[in-house]
């Protein structure tokens, strides 16, 4: 066994990190774990800033976003998360300065507002995942034409690769939009989305990747503008919200175990952390913080995207406090304590 030290990036992109100096988070992966590089797919959680060059209101290129990221220049991160990992920064595939040298250490190709539903997509002009798929095969062809098709084949093969989706599809898509709550049940949605998500990553092991880890939903009904929209006079958390995302989770999972043995030298893990961002909700001072049911920006309530740059004056100081930085997303810390709670089972279940 060999040991590797990580810290966080940004949202769950947070799981990538080969290298790093956050002492308390050691993790121990099988020593036969070669990664080349680190490629990234889906929506806010994991968008390093693609978005900034859409026309679409999704972005996050503003203050007060990046407040504690790299000198505090907002870029296109939905979060204050501040540390990196296997390079200083996962370039966004879509970033016009991005050099051939970029390439080497993996991209990112996620999209805010994006879902394995292609209306959610459609919804607020993300890319699609089925264009970020596209993207892997633009990404390819510059990579060969630079290093050469050996080398790049070893790259992509050797790759670790991340998947974040389906918050939006159910959040956004399903309960906030009169079209697919009428077309379909809490149930038939779901296994919708499980399809999508199977066909988007059987897709992706045939471009070659074979490590892969698909991150769970977490608790949506209890994100500030889940509990503000749907939890009542109280603001509690919205129990339909998280019973669908329990039923995603565990049909995502059968589905990850039946890919496995359907997909040849694949690896597919699903990195769960559904029941530990709930405890962090329920219980925020076993954890360090103060407040779990309003974030950081604005009044916490409802604010994200351009309305926390609308309501910057009142960005509070103390964000270490919060378990939320802004309605929607989880704050720096929480991405820490991911890290130490859970890469290491993940990093192990991928190459053991």
């Amino acid at each position: 066994m060999v040991q590797i030290l990580v810290q966080s990036l940004i949202p769950l992109s947070v799981f990538l990190m080969m290298k790093i100096c956050t002492p308390q988070a050691e993790v121990v992966v099988p020593k036969n774990a070669t990664i080349s590089a680190i490629f990234m797919f889906g929506d806010s959680i994991v968008d390093t800033g693609n978005n900034n060059h859409l026309v679409t209101l999704v972005k996050s290129n503003f203050p007060p976003y990046g407040r504690d990221f790299m000198g505090g220049k907002p870029t296109g991160r939905f979060s204050n998360a501040e540390k990196l990992g296997i390079k200083e920064l996962l370039p966004a595939f879509l970033d016009p300065n991005l050099q051939l040298q970029d390439l080497i250490g993996g991209v990112n190709f996620a999209s805010a507002g994006a879902g394995f539903d292609p209306l959610t997509s459609e919804l607020v002009l993300a890319i699609p995942m089925s264009k970020q798929l596209q993207l892997f095969d633009e990404y390819k062809t510059k990579l060969k034409s630079f290093v050469g098709e050996e080398r790049a084949d070893y790259i992509v093969t050797n790759g670790l690769y991340i998947v974040s989706a389906g918050s939006d599809d159910i959040v956004n898509t399903y309960f906030h939009t009169p079209t697919r709550i009428f077309e379909y049940s809490v149930s038939s949605y779901t296994e919708f989305l499980v399809r999508s998500a199977s066909s988007f990553l059987q897709e992706l092991h045939a471009k070659g990747a074979r490590r892969i880890s698909v991150c769970s939903l977490t608790p949506l009904g209890c994100i500030p503008s889940q509990r503000t929209l749907a939890g009542g006079i109280k603001r509690r958390c919205a129990e339909g919200y998280n019973k669908m995302v329990q039923l995603f989770n565990s049909e995502l999972s059968s589905e990850l175990r039946r890919l496995n043995g359907a997909c040849p030298h694949a690896r597919m893990a699903l990195l769960d952390v559904y029941g530990l961002v709930f405890d962090m909700v329920k219980n925020p001072r076993k954890y360090g913080f103060e407040i779990s049911d309003r974030g950081c920006c604005g009044s916490g309530l409802i604010e994200t995207g351009f309305l926390c740059n609308r309501w910057n004056f009142l960005t509070c100081l103390n964000v270490s406090g919060y378990v939320f930085w802004d309605s929607y997303h989880p704050a720096e810390n929480v991405y820490k304590i991911m890290v130490q709670k859970k890469l290491g089972k993940l990093l192990i279940d991928l190459y053991s």
